[in-house]
């Protein structure tokens, strides 16, 4: 099989025991990745509901499974020092007997820094900037240098080691986010994988760009592994699925209308979704992360890796 299924349950709206019981059952049906996002307040929908933290999540996660993957998706570049984001990767790689990927990305969601009086930086830019200067950061400890951070920097590292390094000799970077002019320069520099989302038109554009970028810096674009996002909901009928698309919504205190023009959500048969992902396919992306909303949606879980995952490797 080429092609390659993560899943992402939301961590908002859930019980720890329903979100722990998602974990394992994704690793049962053979998922490659499990991932979890990193946010202090709900992201969809209404901002004050129930969401869990990502590292600690990941930590339990790797006490209940054995094989699959594990990352945050991705993890929020503002919330940390990047030694301290190294050094959880690090201790995380040990928990998990070397199953961990590395999430990074730029940050977004003002309200949470605000609440929790994290600095937010003056703008997307500056905040990307960070981010390239912790992903140097990070890579290099990862890969066992002492790191110093450049004089005028955001960060103030000084000669900063990881002691034990991590399982994995090469710990794998995914780096989230599209942005043509920082992001996509950061990913072609340092990510072993990248993580999209939008519909093929957009997807091809953006794939465009950071081929330009690899060229730049004198990197193979085949070199990293091109990861989409989406959020399917699986039934026989488009009917079907959309009373589990709205139903699901309600439980996470989300208008329908907020989400309507999402354009990540594939809700309806097999077909749908395998044409969805077939498209992708053409376009170089192979790996599929799957962001499902509670209640999750076992049917989905099953059917996903057990009817569309075939239909696309056969196209």
């Amino acid at each position: 099989m080429d092609t390659r299924l993560g899943v992402l349950p939301w961590s908002q709206a859930t019980s720890w025991s329903d979100f722990e019981s998602a974990a394992r059952r994704v690793e049962s049906l053979g998922y490659d990745h499990l991932w979890a996002w990193d946010h202090l307040y709900a992201i969809f929908g209404d901002p004050y509901q129930p969401i869990f933290e990502g590292y600690t999540t990941l930590a339990a996660w790797a006490k209940v499974t054995t094989k699959v993957r594990l990352g945050l998706l991705v993890g929020a570049n503002t919330f940390r020092n990047p030694a301290l984001v190294a050094k959880a990767l690090t201790t995380l790689d040990h928990i998990s007997d070397g199953r961990t990927i590395g999430g990074l990305g730029g940050a977004w969601f003002d309200l949470e820094h605000a609440a929790a009086g994290i600095d937010f930086g003056r703008g997307f830019g500056e905040r990307l900037d960070w981010l390239d200067e912790s992903v140097a950061a990070i890579r290099a400890m990862l890969d066992g240098d002492a790191v110093t951070s450049p004089a005028g920097g955001r960060y103030a590292l000084d000669a900063m080691r990881l002691l034990p390094a991590p399982v994995q000799a090469h710990l794998p970077i995914l780096i989230g986010g599209s942005g043509e002019r920082k992001t996509l320069r950061t990913v072609a520099k340092y990510a072993d994988m990248w993580n999209a989302m939008g519909t093929a038109d957009v997807l091809r554009h953006k794939v465009d760009v950071l081929r330009r970028h690899c060229d730049e810096v004198g990197r193979d674009i085949g070199e990293i592994e091109l990861t989409a996002g989406c959020k399917p909901i699986i039934r026989d009928t488009a009917e079907a699925a959309r009373r589990v698309w709205e139903a699901q919504m309600a439980h996470n205190r989300t208008p329908m209308q907020d989400v309507l023009d999402d354009d990540t959500f594939w809700v309806g048969t097999p077909e749908h979704v395998a044409s969805m992902m077939i498209e992708r396919k053409a376009l170089g992306f192979r790996t599929f992360i799957a962001e499902m909303a509670a209640p999750f949606d076992d049917e989905t879980l099953e059917r996903w890796i057990g009817e569309v995952r075939p239909m696309v490797d056969a196209a």
